[in-house]
């Protein structure tokens, strides 16, 4: 099932171009660039904002900011297109490369608190909107517009890094040395999308969690919420998911050598749900045979009248916890997920174009066509064939939490190794990795060390041992990536110090205990076989 996270690109290959440490005393002036040349855009803003607090459109006001130049715009490739986009660029200090910035759920807002991070990191960067504006659940303005949804889907993000490119080589007189690219959920997919589309986009790629089977993931979403929602018997309320959730650690946590309360390798895990069974009285300590079926199906995933397997279902592990199943899946009644609301308004106005439509009585095989030959060329980046980004040099690193109550973490596993079976295992073992995240939930957080250097976190070992370094020293060093350490802050909160700290292995290795020292510590750590 796919349900990605709620928030809140064109050129020629440059093959060598000199070190940039600093602006290039030939840098333009920032008004001048509302100038520039871009097709199908309007420039709307092109100002020098001074260092200090920058209140952007919308969301809360942005600290520490260098000067920066800053340039917004419209771009409009078809009559019904109206795809925002910013770039802003340091006046100072800069590193030379571009990072974009990507989007969550439906997008429909510009990801400038990303973009603050990165200006402060020293990197020109940019962001869209990808063609509407709307809370990131929302997806009525699709009604009705499919060049609305062709913009979502690739159409603005490639739109928006070829003009960010542009003016990078207009405000510096020389254009940016490598071009990057870091989001999650459906920035995951946006990043895939990039990667298989307008492989000249981007040297290196940051995916995570990504929901790149979008029409597949919300079909098995529908089937599954058929299968809980249907019969109230069947609904587990969320009263439930404390009990459910130590009875998998009781069953599960100590098959790694470490009880942590995180599962190493959920896929080894064989829970039994029928162990939960009410011997007496319904209680919020047990499930009823109707309850048990329900996780049953939450495990198994979505299937279609053949019994075919639609997407993957949700791994052991990550059942309770904030940010966890709840709010994701089950919600604290029928129909009130955040699952729910993906599924029907994806399914409503991308798919149907029928605001009426009723999840609880379509026919899923049904849903699962119409949703492939209206939306999968726009929305879908499952296309394992990446031999036009390799041949130019690019690099790919996907992860992906293990706890992900949102996406399930067996469809990153089942594109990676769509690529490698593609590709060959030596020739993708040459650009892409696959980095599984134990106990964390859904792009960041959860019972397990979820800050590793992604979408601009820190980790305790310093930015070189984190993923996003990892994917630049690749680019520009060919140093392909081995262990990353990955950091827990006590409360999720660095300012309050470090909880424990784990390897990230290279997919399929995992991390195992050596068998003494602190559990806490990575060093007691090692990159091994899974099995």
């Amino acid at each position: 099932m796919i349900y990605p996270i709620m928030h809140t690109h064109t050129t020629v290959f440059i093959a060598a171009l000199p070190l940039l440490a600093a602006l290039p005393a030939s840098a333009a002036d920032c008004e001048s660039l509302s100038s520039v040349s871009l097709p199908d855009t309007t420039v709307t803003v092109a100002q020098s904002v001074p260092a200090g607090t920058f209140t952007p459109p919308y969301g809360s006001a942005i600290d520490k900011l260098p000067t920066f130049c800053r340039v917004a715009g419209v771009i409009k490739p078809t009559s019904d297109s109206y795809i925002r986009f910013e770039v802003w660029m340091p006046a100072a200090g800069w590193n030379g490369k571009f990072l974009g910035v990507g989007n969550g759920g439906f997008a429909g807002a510009i990801g400038f608190t990303s973009m603050g991070g990165n200006l402060k990191r020293g990197y020109a960067t940019a962001g869209t909107d990808t063609g509407h504006e709307a809370d990131g659940q929302d997806a009525s303005w699709a009604f009705q517009h499919p060049e609305k949804v062709n913009d979502f889907g690739y159409r603005a993000l490639h739109l928006t890094a070829a003009n960010a490119k542009t003016l990078i080589q207009g405000f510096y007189r020389q254009p940016a040395r490598h071009s990057y690219f870091d989001s999650c959920s459906d920035g995951g997919r946006e990043a895939l999308m990039e990667a298989q589309r307008f492989p000249s986009d981007f040297d290196g790629i940051l995916a995570g969690a990504p929901a790149n089977n979008w029409t597949h993931g919300l079909a098995a979403g529908l089937e599954v919420s058929q299968a809980i929602y249907a019969n109230p018997a069947s609904y587990i309320s969320s009263i439930k998911f404390p009990a459910i959730a130590a009875a998998v650690l009781a069953a599960c946590d100590a098959q790694d050598g470490v009880k942590d309360g995180i599962l190493n390798d959920p896929t080894q895990c064989h829970f039994d749900p029928s162990t939960l069974l009410c011997k007496d009285v319904d209680s919020r300590s047990c499930l009823t045979a109707p309850q048990v079926s329900s996780l049953k199906k939450f495990y198994a995933g979505g299937r279609d009248s053949h019994g075919k397997q639609i997407f993957p279902g949700y791994l052991p592990g990550a059942e309770d916890g904030r940010g966890g199943w709840v709010p994701w899946i089950i919600g604290n009644a029928p129909g009130g997920s955040s699952g729910s609301l993906y599924v029907e308004n994806y399914f409503r106005y991308m798919v149907f174009e029928d605001p009426a439509w009723n999840p609880l009585t379509a026919r899923v095989d049904t849903a699962l066509q119409t949703a492939d030959e209206k939306t999968a060329r726009a929305l879908n980046a499952t296309d394992p064939d990446l031999h036009p980004f390799k041949s130019r040099g690019g690099k790919l690193i996907m992860y992906h939490g293990w706890n992900d109550p949102a996406i399930s973490a067996l469809n990153s596993i089942d594109y990676y190794n769509s690529v490698r079976n593609a590709m060959g295992a030596g020739n993708a073992q040459g650009f892409v990795r696959l980095y599984m995240v134990p106990g964390m939930q859904h792009c960041i957080g959860g019972p397990g060390p979820s800050s590793f250097g992604q979408l601009g976190t820190t980790t305790a070992k310093g930015p070189e041992h984190g993923i996003y370094e990892a994917l630049e020293q690749w680019v520009e060093k060919d140093a392909a990536p081995r262990e990353i350490v990955a950091t827990k802050y006590v409360e999720d909160n660095s300012a309050k110090g470090v909880q424990m700290t784990r390897p990230l292995c290279p997919y399929p290795e995992i991390a195992k205990y050596k068998g003494t020292g602190d559990t806490n510590d990575s060093a007691n750590f090692e990159c091994a076989a899974s099995r």
